[in-house]
Parts: structure tokens; C-alpha cells; sequence
């Protein structure tokens, strides 16, 4: 565990449960403590994180090894637990923010940005919505634990998964926003047409949202299509990877999202990706390239992305050859994190 006395960074991450703030925190630190000083704080931390508990902020030195600290922020909270650290224990902070949000800021919010050293912003869009000048940084991946599979025939195997056909993904939370409803529908108008296909739904749906899920699965029922379009549950963030690496389309049906990791991970694993225009799908996927666009909420724009994509293989075979290289030019993990170090360094040394 470090010393808060030789840090120059801290990435503090408020909340218990797994999020996406949660993740990009657990996948940054490690890889940037190779290069800068740098330790996560927060009340649940895996130890494989480099850590330093948050009583230990209250007693901290007042001044870094560089002389002052940066105290990066991604949620409300955390710019608050860094103006009370700034001015009222008086520690030497740098405070920066990054945002992933892409709706007009309350006023608190605003407020709290105002006070910030510097900006973040997750995507162009997610700027626009700034009153305030702020660098894009697109989150990366780890393109080693995202990657092709070897055998892909054999991985399905292992999963239990069809071994021969396509499979259609739709991954992450199981509710309206995330439009998992729509993807239902569009697989069950898809499916009777193409014979090798399979949909797969992999997610949790927390307890407000069963009912949804439930729904979902008695539509499924009633078309006949329960061996097709397969519902599975939740896998542990180590084995995610290998159920990207299955499949030979990716469909983010999205309603609403600040930034959406899932079709990067799937396109660094040779999936194409059919997404909304939301969050910062329209930054990360090649249309016409790696994947194809739609307007949220539209079943009969997804229905005919995916029948072209289907009836087309070799359209399919190209596209998933460009879309790992899309990553592997432009949304690598060390990216992002080499992006970040050089903004630390420059609030270092101003």
C-alpha cells in the first residue's frame, strides 16, 4: 500500500458498488502507477489497485513530493471531498474533473465545476454540455485482455454456447434505458429469416427492473425462439473478454448513456457494432467502417442493420478485421492513461 506522503495523484472513487466510474478507476490506476505516483482512495478497493485508505487523507502531508497534489474527481461528491480537503484541511491540491455526463448540469454541479483546475470531458459531446473550456479524452481498453479468439469454435464450447452460427450480442444492465427490449425485438423479427443466428443477452437486471426482464423473456416464449435468443446471467469483469470473443456481431441498442465501453470491447475483440446515436457512440465506431449507427429507440432501423450485415458475409468478415484495428489505433487503454499522465504533469508543474 502507498504512502500518501509520495504521491503526486489521487483518484478517489466514492461509491461501493461497481460502475463505470468504479471500473475506469480499477483499469487507470494500476497501469498509471507505472509511470507517475499515483493511488486510488475510496471505501471498497481491490487490492490489486494501488490504495491508500480515506483516513489517511485527513493526516496526509500538506504538500506532495512535487509540491502539490492532483486530486482528480469523476463524480459530484468526489469535487467536494477536494474543495473540503483544499480549504479547510489546507491541503496543496490541484483539483481535476471528468465528465462523462451528457445533460445540461444542475446548478451545484456548475458551481462545483467552476472550482476546478481543469476539465475532462469523456467525448465531444459530453463537452458541448460544459460551461467551460475542457480536453476530450476518450476512455480506452486493454487490447490484450480484448483480443480475437484463437479458436473461437472451442470457446463456445466452453461457454456452452452454439458452436456453429452467428451469435448477436446485447451485454450490461437489463432495462428500458439501456434498450435491451428493443434488441429483443428486433432479434425475434430477425432470427426466423436466418436460421444460424442467435441473440444473446448477457446481464443483471437489479430488483426494480425484474419485471422488465421477465417480459422479455415471456416475449421470447411466445415467439417460439427460447433456444434462440438466450438470456444469460451476470459474469465476473475477468471473464467478460471471453464472451465478447464469441460473437460475430454487437449490438448497442442504447436509450440513453454517457459513454458506452461495451462496443469497444467488443470491436477490440473483431465484433462489428450496431449502436445508437448516443452517449459517445457516434466518436467510437467507423460508420460504414466497423459498424453502423441508428437512432435510438428504433426497431425497424435495427432490424435492417443487422438483416444487410447477416445476409452479407464478407461485409461482416471486413468489418470485424477494421474494427480491431479502429481500437488498436485509436482507443488503446495506455492512451488514455498516457493522455492523463500529461495533464497531471502539466497541473504538477504549473
Amino acid at each position: 500500500m502507498p504512502n500518501t506522503a509520495d504521491l503526486d495523484v489521487i483518484a478517489p472513487n466514492f461509491k461501493k458498488r461497481l460502475s463505470g466510474v468504479t471500473s475506469t478507476v480499477m483499469r487507470l490506476v494500476p497501469l498509471q502507477a507505472q509511470q507517475i505516483a499515483i493511488a486510488a482512495t475510496g471505501p471498497v478497493m481491490p487490492d490489486h489497485v494501488p490504495h491508500v485508505p480515506l483516513a489517511s487523507l485527513l493526516t496526509m502531508s500538506r504538500r506532495g513530493p512535487s509540491g502539490a497534489r492532483v486530486w482528480h474527481a469523476r463524480r459530484n461528491v468526489e469535487m467536494l471531498g477536494g474543495l473540503v480537503l483544499k480549504h479547510i484541511l489546507r491541503k496543496d491540491l490541484k483539483l481535476l474533473f471528468t465528465s462523462a455526463s451528457q445533460r445540461h448540469h444542475t446548478g451545484l454541479t456548475k458551481w462545483l465545476i467552476r472550482q476546478m483546475d481543469a476539465v475532462v470531458a469523456t467525448s465531444a459531446k459530453t463537452a458541448a454540455y460544459l460551461e467551460r473550456p475542457a480536453t476530450v479524452v476518450h476512455h480506452g481498453i486493454d487490447i490484450e485482455q480484448f483480443s480475437p479468439s484463437t479458436d473461437k469454435t472451442a470457446l463456445r464450447a466452453e461457454l456452452g454456447l452454439p458452436e456453429n452460427g452467428t451469435l448477436i450480442g446485447c451485454y450490461g444492465r437489463i432495462r428500458a434505458q439501456k434498450g435491451t427490449d428493443v434488441f429483443v425485438d428486433a432479434m425475434i423479427a430477425t432470427l426466423p429469416d436466418h436460421p444460424d443466428a442467435y441473440g444473446l443477452v448477457m446481464g443483471r437486471a437489479t430488483d426494480q427492473h425484474k419485471e422488465f426482464e421477465q417480459g422479455l423473456k415471456d416475449k421470447v416464449a411466445a415467439a417460439g425462439l427460447s433456444d434462440r435468443i438466450l438470456f444469460l446471467p451476470e459474469v465476473p469483469v475477468w471473464e467478460v473478454a471471453k464472451y465478447y470473443q464469441v460473437l460475430d456481431l454487437y449490438i448497442a441498442p442504447q436509450r440513453w448513456e454517457g459513454f458506452g465501453l461495451t462496443p469497444l470491447e467488443a470491436m477490440a475483440c473483431g465484433a462489428p457494432c450496431i449502436a445508437t446515436r448516443v452517449g459517445a457512440f457516434e466518436e467510437l465506431i467507423a460508420d460504414g467502417q466497423t459498424g453502423t449507427l441508428i437512432n435510438a429507440g428504433e426497431v425497424a432501423e435495427m432490424i435492417d442493420a443487422t438483416r444487410a450485415l447477416l445476409s452479407d458475409p464478407a461485409k461482416l468478415s471486413a468489418w470485424s478485421q477494421n474494427a480491431r484495428q479502429h481500437i488498436t489505433d485509436h482507443f488503446q487503454l495506455s492512451q488514455e492513461a498516457n493522455t492523463l499522465i500529461g495533464i497531471y504533469r502539466d497541473l504538477l508543474n504549473s
